[in-house]
Formats: C-alpha cells, structure tokens, sequence
C-alpha cells in the first residue's frame, strides 16, 4: 500500500450538527488508520471554550483521536481561529501533537509549509487586532478561570456576534492578501503552502523569485467531508462516504 499523508481542517464541530460529527468518528476509526500521518490544520470545533469540557460528544471524539494515535498514526493539530483554546490537558488525552502558527514539513521531498490560514488575511484589520488580544497568557488565563456554564453561554454569543460581522464584510477582506501568502512563502523558503480558513478550496500557483510555488486550499466540512490526501507521486482531493 503507499503511504499517504492525510490534511483536514474546518470542519466546525458543534453539537446541532450530528451528521458532520458521526462522519468525523467514522474517518477517524476507519480512512485515517492506514495513513502515514493526519494533519488537522484548525478549526475542528466550532467554538472551544476549554480542555474541562468533557461533555458528549467531545469524549466520544477525545477517545476516538486517542484510539487513533494510539494504534501508531500521528496526528498534527495546527489552532484555529476558533479553537485557540485547545490545551495541554486536551493533548494529553488525545494524543495529538500541536503545531506551530507556521510549520515547515518535509512532505514526500517537497518543503511544505502548513498554516490555518487567518494569519494570511492581513486586510482583515479588527480580526487581527482581535487575534493579538485573545492569544495573550493574560487573556487566556481570564477566561477560562469563569466557570464552564459561563464560557459555554459566550460561546453561543460568540457564533451570533461573528456570523454578524461577517455579513459587514466583503469577500476580499476575508479571502488571503497576495503580498502576504508571497511573503510567506519567501520567508519560510516553502514550495508548496497547505491552508484552510477561507473556506476556498483550490490549487493557486504562486510566482515569485524566478520560480512557481503552489497553494492549496482546504475544504470546509459542510455538506460532508473531504480529506487532501498526498502520497510519494501525486496528491488529490477526497470526498468521504456519509
């Protein structure tokens, strides 16, 4: 069998979606176990309000992960602008390896750099303000020392408050800025760019110094899921059974 190199990210687990969740747990038990590693690049949940939040289905998924990694299959967990607030006691338990906001693999001979994604959409000012604020220790420690009711509750208002502010914005301040994904690039000397976050899956070549590199965007988990599987020749996108 050849080995194959599996990324997903943005599949925005929440309870109302049942669906998407039982299709994760079924990737997890079944395509993920034959694959060389697994790459989630952020935004697995929808909203994380803590590594105490060992409420169903979130056990369900703890176990899952930990059974996966468990039977030797390494899984890389990049944070999201959604689930920043995954923790030690949640890599403990699950057995996942968190990554940097920008990590730098060796993917089959190609130089790869994985990012979730928001940190290249720099026209998107009061989000990054936003960003800056909420990833202080200071921060951090304030809101998870309130109770979990309470977290769960601002969480809720959360959703609200940004599914509002997105319909203020327009499409271009939301999508990547092209002097950055260059910067990027250059800067970490990558050939290819895997992300998510935009919820604009698509291959873009990208050129710069003399040469072309590539970008690739992951899909967002809405009316199924769908895995960038990379093996030792190609790479394609997957659409999963459910």
């Amino acid at each position: 069998m050849a080995r194959e190199t599996l990324f997903i990210s943005d599949l925005h687990l929440r309870r109302s979606r049942p669906g998407i969740i039982r299709q994760f747990m079924e990737f997890l038990s079944i395509r993920a176990k034959s694959a060389e590693g697994l790459y989630i690049l952020g935004d697995l949940f929808d909203v994380w309000v803590g590594d105490d939040d060992n409420s169903s289905p979130w056990k369900k998924i703890k176990f899952q992960l930990q059974e996966l990694t468990e039977s030797g299959t390494p899984v890389f967990f990049q944070q999201g602008n959604r689930d920043f607030l995954v923790g030690e006691r949640f890599l403990n338990e699950t057995g996942l390896t968190l990554l940097e906001d920008y990590s730098v693999i060796d993917l089959y001979g190609t130089r790869t750099l994985l990012m979730h994604g928001d940190l290249l959409c720099t026209d998107d000012l009061p989000y990054l303000e936003f960003r800056r604020k909420t990833r202080t220790d200071g921060w951090r420690d304030q809101v998870l020392s309130k109770p979990l009711l309470l977290r769960l509750a601002y969480a809720r208002w959360y959703r609200v408050r940004s599914f509002l502010h997105k319909r203020k914005k327009s499409e271009e301040i939301m999508d990547v800025n092209q002097e950055t994904v260059e910067m990027v690039i250059r800067d970490h000397q990558a050939d290819l760019l895997i992300h998510g976050h935009t919820h604009r899956p698509a291959e873009h070549q990208v050129k710069l110094d003399g040469k072309t590199a590539r970008r690739l965007v992951l899909p967002q988990w809405e009316n199924g899921g769908s895995v960038l599987v990379f093996n030792e020749k190609h790479h394609w996108t997957e659409k999963l059974a459910g």
